[in-house]
C-alpha cells in the first residue's frame, strides 16, 4: 500500500473491514444452519420414538417385543448413522440392526414419563451423536414399569449439510463482497472528492485564474480552505511590506548614492582621481546590488499571478526604444515570434529580460541583432543574438556573474545578464549563452508558457 495515498489506504481498509464482516457473517449463518438441522433432526427423532413406542407388545412367553420396526432403512445398515435402543423395566435391551454390537451410553438422568432429552453421546466407531430419548411408563396389560427409549443420528450429517450450505453460500458472499468494495470505492472517491477540488482551486491559485480557494467545499473541508485563504491572505501581505521595504530602501539609498557620486566628480576634478576612482568604485557596486535585488523582489512577487499575455508586444516595443538610440539607429534588427507565442511571465519582467539581452547585444553587434522565440515542451524559449566578436566559452560565467563585466571600456554597470538570470530564475526558467551562427552572442532564455507547466528544465550552455 502506498502510504501516500490516502484514497488506496481508505479503501484497503474498507475492503479489510467488508471481507472480515462477511466472513464472521458466514461463520454466523453456518452455525445457525447447522443448529437448525439439528433442531428438524430432533424433531425427526421424536417422531421415531414415538414409533418405537407405539409398536411395543408383549409376546407369547411374556417378554416385550416390537411389533413393527420404524420404516426408515438406515435402521437396518449396520453403522448407517441412524439407531434406536429400548431399555426394558428389567433391564433387557432392544437395538436397531444399525447399531450392530454396540450400545447407546445414555447419561443417569431421570425422566418423568413422557418427557424428551436431547444429549450428545459417542456412538459406534467413535462417531458424535445426537440423541433423544424419552421414558415411558407401560400400561398394566404391557407389564406396567418404565421403558427408557432412544433414538440417535450421528452429527456428520449436520456437519455435512452445513458443508453443503456452506459451498451455496459462498458464491452469493463473493458476489455481495464484489459489490461491497465496489460501493465503498465510490464512496471513497466520491467523499475525496472536495480534496480534489481544493488541489484543483490551489492550482488555479497558484496559475494566476484566481486569488482564493472561496467557501464551495463541504462543511469538513471548508475550514481547511478559510485556512489557506488566510495563509495566502498573509503571503500576499508579506510580500507588499517586502516590495514596499524594498522600494523604501531603494529610494533611502538612491540619495546617498547620487551624493556619493557627486562627491566622486568633485573629487575628481580636483584632481585627485585616485580617491574618486575608489568612491565611484564602491557607489557603482552598491548601484548594482541595489537594482539586482530589487528585480529579484519584484520576480518573486510578480511570479505568483501567471497571467499569460503575448511576447511580440513587448520585444516590438523594446526593439522601437532601442532603435531611438545613438548605437541602435545603426543596427538591422530582425523580429521572428509568431503573434501567439505568449508566456505567464509579468509584463513587466518580460519587458526587463527582452530590454536586458537586447541592450546587451546592441552594445556589441556589428550590424544587426536578431530576435526569436519558439514554443518547446510548453516553455517558450526566446533567443537574442548579435553579429560581435561574442564571449569565449571560458568566460561565459564570469558574464552571468554579479556586475561582470568583460569590457570595462564600454558603459554600463555589468548586471544586465545577472538580473536576466535571476528573473528567469524566479519563474523557473534559465539563461543560457553560447556563439551564435551570426558570430556573436546568442543568449537564450526559457520562460514558462504558463504557471500549470512546472518548472521549465535548464537549457545546456554549449
Amino acid at each position: 500500500m502506498r502510504q501516500g495515498s490516502l484514497k488506496i489506504r481508505l479503501l484497503t481498509a474498507g475492503a479489510a473491514s467488508i471481507v472480515a464482516a462477511l466472513v464472521i457473517a458466514a461463520v454466523g449463518l453456518l452455525i445457525l444452519f447447522e443448529r437448525h438441522v439439528e433442531r428438524n433432526m430432533a424433531g425427526q427423532l421424536e417422531a421415531h420414538l414415538r414409533q418405537l413406542v407405539s409398536g411395543l407388545e408383549r409376546a407369547t412367553d411374556g417378554s416385550l417385543r416390537l411389533a413393527r420396526e420404524p420404516a426408515e432403512p438406515r435402521f437396518q445398515e449396520p453403522l448407517g448413522g441412524l439407531y434406536w435402543q429400548l431399555r426394558m423395566p428389567d433391564g433387557a435391551l432392544l437395538r436397531s440392526r444399525s447399531l450392530w454390537d454396540a450400545v447407546l451410553e445414555l447419561p443417569p438422568d431421570r425422566l418423568a414419563d413422557g418427557e424428551v432429552h436431547e444429549h450428545s453421546a459417542s456412538g459406534p466407531g467413535g462417531a458424535s451423536l445426537l440423541v433423544v430419548e424419552r421414558a415411558v411408563a407401560l400400561p398394566a396389560t404391557l407389564g406396567a414399569g418404565q421403558v427408557r427409549a432412544a433414538v440417535a443420528v450421528d452429527r456428520a450429517e449436520v456437519h455435512a449439510a452445513g458443508r453443503a450450505f456452506a459451498a451455496d453460500l459462498a458464491p452469493a458472499l463473493a458476489i455481495l463482497m464484489a459489490f461491497l468494495i465496489a460501493a465503498a470505492w465510490l464512496q471513497v472517491v466520491v467523499g475525496l472528492h472536495p480534496l480534489e477540488a481544493v488541489r484543483e482551486r490551489l492550482s488555479d491559485v497558484r496559475a494566476g485564474h484566481t486569488a482564493r480557494l472561496g467557501a464551495a467545499f463541504p462543511d469538513e473541508v471548508r475550514p481547511l480552505a478559510a485556512e489557506v485563504d488566510s495563509l495566502l491572505d498573509a503571503q500576499v501581505a508579506s510580500l507588499e511590506r517586502a516590495r514596499a521595504r524594498a522600494a523604501d530602501l531603494a529610494h533611502g539609498l538612491k540619495t546617498p548614492l547620487t551624493v556619493l557620486a557627486a562627491s566622486a566628480d568633485e573629487l575628481r576634478a580636483r584632481g585627485d582621481s585616485r580617491l574618486a576612482d575608489d568612491i565611484a568604485s564602491v557607489t557603482d557596486n552598491m548601484r548594482r546590488h541595489v537594482e539586482r535585488e530589487l528585480a529579484r523582489a519584484r520576480a518573486g512577487f510578480s511570479a505568483r499571478s501567471g497571467r499569460v499575455h503575448p511576447i511580440r508586444p513587448v520585444a516590438e516595443r523594446v526593439i522601437d526604444v532601442l532603435r531611438r538610440t545613438p548605437r541602435g539607429q545603426n543596427l538591422a534588427w530582425e523580429l521572428h515570434l509568431a503573434p501567439d507565442l505568449a508566456s505567464s511571465v509579468d509584463i513587466q519582467d518580460t519587458t526587463e529580460i527582452l530590454g536586458n539581452l537586447a541592450e546587451n547585444a546592441a552594445k556589441w553587434a556589428a550590424t544587426k541583432v536578431h530576435v526569436s522565440g519558439k514554443l518547446e515542451d510548453s516553455a517558450v524559449t526566446l533567443s537574442i543574438e548579435d553579429d560581435g566578436p561574442g564571449i569565449p566559452d571560458d568566460r561565459i560565467d564570469a558574464a552571468l556573474a554579479r556586475g561582470g563585466r568583460l569590457d570595462q571600456a564600454r558603459p554600463g554597470a555589468g548586471l544586465g545578464l545577472a538580473i536576466v538570470s535571476d528573473l528567469a530564475e524566479a519563474y523557473g526558467g534559465s539563461l543560457s549563452l553560447a556563439r551564435s551562427p551570426l558570430g556573436g552572442l546568442a543568449a537564450t532564455v526559457r520562460l514558462p508558457r504558463d504557471r500549470e507547466s512546472g518548472p521549465v528544465r535548464p537549457a545546456s550552455v554549449p
